[in-house]
């Protein structure tokens, strides 16, 4: 306490210069108009920036959080277009009768549904390929699931804790998926041969098959694991080798996989209904 008024009767000239600048400013901008409306004006000015920084600061720290709410709201999303997709596909079959929607379950219509999680260890460079996700049992993940990128198809879960989850990656050799050429139906099989983490191969695409460069190729539907027509890449070369009997057709994949932050696991509701028959009559799975 001493020294706070030795400090002050040191610098009391000083003080005391500053205590009257600041009453003189007082007055100036309390008793004139136009001083006080400039002074009430720079002020604002100064204490939007102070503000706007601190606000971007205050964001930076909470994008964690926002991001995560935006892929819950976009997994929803995703789920509606699901769910249309799939009304759509049962409304072409079942044309001839008109009750039959209103009449089917909801999970009959729409078995799938998403969950949403963040990518928190990736691989591309190796000959088998995993992911880890943020996501395990306690929200609804199980071995098995598909897990899909907001543009195309990514893995398959391979094993899953209480809160993580890891994924076999599409780039992976032993990794093989039921697909089909769009615009024609045509079935075949998604697999990976290593090297380029953006070019797999479409296997079993018959000779007598008209097909041409970027064609969409998505999921067949064939399996329990990915709905039908979710994207996996577009044709980029159809080479016919005089040796074999059907084409070497290689696909640019939709999705890059040196970029994935987050994904979604896809929930068949149906699967286990569905996998106990065919195992019950014998029929193996489609990739």
């Amino acid at each position: 306490m001493r020294n706070l008024f030795a400090f002050i009767y040191r610098f009391r000239a000083f003080l005391v210069f500053v205590l009257l600048e600041a009453l003189c400013i007082y007055l100036i901008v309390q008793y004139n108009t136009y001083q006080g409306a400039a002074f009430f004006n720079s002020a604002n000015r100064y204490v939007g920036r102070v503000l706007e920084f601190q606000s971007g600061v205050t964001d930076y720290f909470n994008l964690a959080t926002v991001n995560s709410t935006l892929a819950q709201e976009n997994a929803l999303l995703r789920e509606e277009v699901l769910k249309y997709r799939q009304a759509n596909l049962t409304d072409s079959i079942s044309q001839m009768d008109t009750t039959l929607l209103v009449a089917t379950d909801s999970a009959t219509v729409h078995p799938f549904s998403l969950h949403a999680g963040r990518v928190i260890n990736n691989s591309v460079r190796r000959n088998n390929n995993y992911l880890t996700l943020s996501i395990g049992t306690e929200d609804g993940v199980e071995p098995g699931m598909g897990v899909i990128a907001p543009n195309g198809v990514v893995g398959r879960v391979k094993t899953v804790s209480a809160k993580y989850s890891t994924v076999t990656s599409l780039l992976h050799s032993q990794m093989l998926i039921s697909a089909k050429i769009k615009k024609n139906n045509t079935m075949g099989t998604i697999k990976w041969l290593g090297g380029d983490y953006r070019t797999a191969i479409l296997d079993y695409i018959p000779l007598h098959v008209q097909m041409s460069k970027g064609d969409t190729v998505v999921t067949s539907g064939y399996n329990t694991v990915f709905p039908e027509g979710i994207v996996v890449g577009t044709i980029s070369s159809i080479v016919r080798e005089a040796d074999k009997s059907f084409y070497t057709v290689k696909v640019k994949l939709a999705v890059d996989f040196a970029q994935l932050t987050y994904v979604y696991v896809v929930e068949n509701k149906q699967k286990a209904e569905r996998d106990s028959l065919e195992l019950n009559a014998g029929i193996l799975p489609n990739e």
